[in-house]
């Protein structure tokens, strides 16, 4: 398509004479590019010199657009040092008046124009650079460096920041650069000769961008946003500037480095170094302490400015004024500041691109990220037009009828129509933008005062707490403190709910990031009341862990369990993102905690049943093996090579493999290993097979029982392997094979009915998972001797009732009827029958068909189990001690009621004693005719 074909728009001449003049100084040009040549020169004086001083280009130029400009770029890197200043001036004339008649016709959309001139930016930094790069290392003035290592910048790197770093350079804009050398490259001695060379390096090749010669300039090139640059040089070692970082950097550097980007020099120094920058700018956890630090700055600017007030178009600065490009960048940036930390995929340095994501992820409605989208790009050409009249670095409207006349004109627009099309568009940003800044969720009014009158000793003392140790802290928390007692005050038992609440404040170690938190989410107040009310002792887990309320708000909190396979890849993508094995671990850590927290809200606010929980809690542990097995396995191979033969798979044994957890439960598991005929493995430290599948399982373990800077993942028993602790860790398949078949006692056989694959590692580990499971399948089906298993199982009963509690406990696991007697029933039924496994209900389903258990007694197991089930699952929810109505506070009472629809807790201590003792009594009349006397 020819340049004429692609138009979509054209200028009007302001001035008809200079337009006349434009096309005169083009002979030959016909419409409409004609007509473009005319409205640009005849608007612009700045581009009319420049098509005057290009005639002989131009034409070819709009011929190939694109062609043109990749040309231009292209032939700079032919120029020899002595020349490339001149060089580079004429590519700024013929990048700038190729991209502004592009621009201005509607051939290149913005992105497409300020993408080019940003790549412009970098080629003439990094060409320039090295000149004087190379200059030095000539003179001998930078040690060990030859012309060689000039090519990549000897070490020295520019990073492009703000509208450069992120692609979005605009027409006249100046470059922001911050430059550092990698001091890791010289001992002592040499740094001290290399410093100054890098700098006086720096300042030659910025003044050669920056200098106005009688052929104009190429960039104005500004470096002051580098660390302190009052008493800074203007190129620094990066060992220097990480210190700062890490020891003095302010929430708007960390804004600004989040569309740094390496443009010029050492690329791969650079990327390193934003690897190293990585924690500075994204947090761990969700910041919403930084919105009061954003708020700040734009008081400060709007102030240094002079920029308050409202929309008077005259002057009106379209970067720096209220629902400006600034505006709209700090919303998006701010944004990403928050939640870019626990999203990597939020870390981009696009405005544009940032506000689509951050719609996709549900961090901000996709109507607004269309519209500030919009308004973004009106803004940005408006900026562009302003430019371009005389190649000024401003962004202020006209400040006269004259001058909006030619704006409009530029623009092909009426005069009247632009003016409130601008206004509205700006009054619309500000509207939209400015409450995140400012403190939200708590300007609705409601009742400051507490209905109840709280102890004030306990009110007191919170100033006290390492919490509030802060004045920011406690600015913070003043703001909420009425908030707070006013929902304490509706709970059910205000004292108890204010008791828990202070044995949360008390625990938590600061307080700036978690009130910011709540002051931005005021629904986050309303679920920590709820928990604080009814389940205390995780009130104070939170205030050790308070990082998880970020899940609340990070999207789809409330949303419907993902399932196993959403769940698997999740966490493989955020353990992904981390480059180090202990990162790795923690990442899964804070995962696993999100997670689980999600499902004990879910429970607690009866979004979902006992039964939902117990599988989701499966889910998940199961979710955590799956993603931790390949973390750990990858490591260990480092080391000590492939994982011999075919792999390993982890067994579920017990309730995981039952896929019903508890809020607190361990993992039962058992490793499988089929080493084939390898002997030992290939790596540099080679191990025999037997030793390496043992550390592997031990590494294992340890992934997931260490206590880390984010706590632990589970608690791990490997018991039931053969031989228990007796036995190896790890178990090789044709071990496992043998030992099952010929060796193993009938209890085992019985938790054998329950053991399902979680996890494989390894070459052929699926197909590995597959023979375990035919094998355990084919075991079950053949049966055992009925008399055999239901003696075992009678003398089991009898030496657990021996050890266990009083059988007038509120215990749900282990005594007469309760779910430990249950569960092994169901198994004898299972293996006796040879029924597949599957729920426990089959394997009683089994026992009836046998004819040993009665349909009576098995609906009152299953009633029992369901029942116990339910007041187990609340109970670990709410404790980590036995189960006790008295001593869970209203709160606990009400949920325990609720999840097992009854009216009182009297009625449910009858229902739960009288529906145990019906189960018992059918474990009774089914194993009696093989209980011994004495345990009869």
């Amino acid at each position: 398509m020819t340049f004429a074909s692609r138009m979509t728009r054209c200028p009007r001449p302001f001035d008809p004479d200079r337009g006349a003049e434009a096309v005169e100084a083009v002979p030959g040009l016909e419409s409409p590019v004609a007509d473009l040549i005319r409205g640009t020169g005849g608007c612009s004086p700045y581009l009319g010199g420049l098509i005057a001083k290009e005639r002989d280009w131009l034409p070819g130029a709009l011929d190939d657009p694109e062609g043109a400009f990749d040309a231009v770029i292209a032939g700079l890197g032919e120029v020899t040092p002595d020349k490339l200043a001149s060089a580079l001036r004429q590519a700024k004339r013929r990048v700038a008046l190729l991209t502004g008649l592009a621009d201005l016709a509607g051939v290149w959309a913005l992105e497409g124009a300020t993408e080019r001139l940003t790549e412009f930016a970098d080629r003439a930094t990094d060409l320039a650079m090295k000149a004087a790069l190379g200059a030095e290392v000539k003179r001998g003035k930078l040690p060990g460096m030859t012309e060689d290592d000039v090519a990549t910048g000897a070490g020295m790197v520019a990073f492009a920041m703000g509208k450069m770093g992120a692609g979005e350079l605009n027409y006249s804009s100046d470059i922001d650069l911050i430059v550092l050398f990698d001091d890791g490259r010289f001992d002592p001695d040499a740094f001290m000769e290399a410093r100054p060379a890098y700098i006086r390096a720096t300042r030659k090749w910025a003044a050669m961008l920056s200098d106005i010669t009688a052929e104009g300039y190429v960039f104005r090139t500004d470096l002051r946003l580098r660390p302190d640059p009052s008493v800074t040089p203007v190129c620094m070692g990066m060992e220097a500037a990480e210190r700062y970082y890490e020891s003095l950097g302010r929430t708007w550097e960390r804004a600004a480095w989040i569309k740094a980007r390496p443009c010029a020099g050492d690329l791969a120094a650079g990327e390193r170094f934003l690897g190293e920058m990585r924690p500075f700018v994204w947090r761990r956890h969700l910041d919403f302490a930084a919105i009061q630090d954003a708020h700040d700055m734009r008081l400060k600017i709007r102030d240094h400015k002079g920029l308050h007030g409202g929309v008077d178009l005259p002057g009106f600065d379209m970067k720096q004024g209220a629902g400006g490009i600034r505006a709209i960048e700090f919303f998006a940036q701010f944004h990403q500041i928050v939640a870019g930390g626990r999203d990597p995929d939020l870390r981009v340095r696009g405005t544009v691109p940032a506000l689509a994501l951050l719609a996709e992820k549900d961090w901000i409605p996709k109507d607004l990220a269309e519209k500030l989208t919009s308004a973004y790009r009106a803004h940005r050409e408006v900026e562009h037009r302003v430019q371009m009249v005389n190649d000024a670095q401003t962004h202020a409207l006209p400040q006269n009828d004259a001058g909006f006349a030619r704006l409009a004109a530029f623009m092909d627009r009426d005069e009247g129509e632009l003016k409130a099309e601008i206004r509205t568009r700006l009054e619309e940003v500000c509207a939209d933008t400015d409450g995140f800044f400012e403190a939200r969720g708590l300007s609705k009014k409601r009742d400051a005062a507490p209905e109840v009158e709280f102890d004030s000793k306990i009110l007191d003392r919170w100033r006290g707490y390492p919490a509030l140790r802060s004045s920011r802290a406690q600015g913070i928390f003043e703001r909420l403190k009425p908030e707070i007692l006013s929902r304490l005050a509706a709970s059910a038992r205000p004292e108890e709910a204010l008791s828990a609440f202070d044995g949360f404040l008390s625990g938590l170690p600061a307080g700036v990031q978690l009130f910011s938190l709540f002051e931005a989410n005021p629904h986050l107040i309303d679920l920590l009341v709820d928990i604080v009310g009814t389940a205390p002792e995780l009130a104070l887990y939170l205030s050790r862990n308070a990082s998880v309320f970020d899940a609340v708000i990070g999207g789809g909190f409330f949303a419907e369990w993902p399932g196993l396979g959403v769940l698997t890849e999740d966490l493989q993508g955020v353990l992904a993102h981390e480059q180090d094995y202990e990162k790795k671990l923690d990442a899964a850590r804070r995962w696993q905690k999100d997670w689980h927290f999600r499902i004990g809200v879910h429970h607690l606010r009866g979004l979902i049943d006992a039964r939902a929980a117990g599988v989701e809690y499966a889910e998940l542990a199961e979710a955590v093996l799956r993603g931790v097995l390949p973390v750990v396995a990858t490591e260990f191979a480092r080391k000590h090579g492939d994982l011999p033969g075919r792999g390993a798979v982890v067994l579920g044994m017990g309730s995981l493999g039952a896929g019903r957890l508890n809020a607190r439960s361990d993992l039962d598991l058992i490793v499988i290993y089929d080493a084939g005929d390898v002997e030992q493995s290939d790596g540099r430290r080679p191990l025999p097979a037997r030793t390496y599948y043992a550390r592997l399982t031990q590494a294992l373990v340890t992934a997931l029982t260490a206590p880390m800077a984010e706590g632990r993942l589970y608690e791990v028993d490997m018991r039931l392997r053969p031989s228990g602790n007796q036995g190896p860790v790890a178990t090789s398949w044709p071990a496992f094979h043998s030992y099952q078949s010929e060796q193993a006692w009938v209890w085992e056989h019985l938790a054998l009915t329950r053991a399902r694959i979680v996890a494989e590692a390894g070459a052929e580990g699926v197909a590995l998972g597959q023979d375990v499971t035919a094998f355990r399948d084919d075991l079950q089906a053949r049966g055992r001797d009925r008399d055999e298993v239901l003696s075992a199982v009678a003398e089991m009963r009898a030496r657990i009732a021996k050890a266990g509690r009083s059988p007038d406990a509120w215990e749900v696991k282990t005594g007469p009827g309760r779910n430990q007697e249950i569960e092994l029933m169901a198994q004898a039924g299972a293996i006796i029958g040879g029924v597949p496994s599957g729920p426990m209900v089959t394997g009683l389903d089994g026992a009836v068909r046998d004819g040993w258990l009665t349909a009576e007694g098995r609906d009152d197991m299953v009633a029992a189990y369901e029942l116990c089930w339910q007041l187990g699952q609340v109970a670990k929810l709410l404790s980590d001690r036995p189960l006790d109505p008295d001593a869970i506070g209203a709160g606990g009472r009400a949920m325990l009621l609720r999840e097992t629809g009854v009216d009182d807790i009297s009625a449910l201590e009858e229902k739960y004693f009288s529906t145990t003792a019906r189960a018992a009594e059918a474990i009774d009349a089914a194993l009696a005719p093989y209980a011994k006397e004495d345990e009869a």
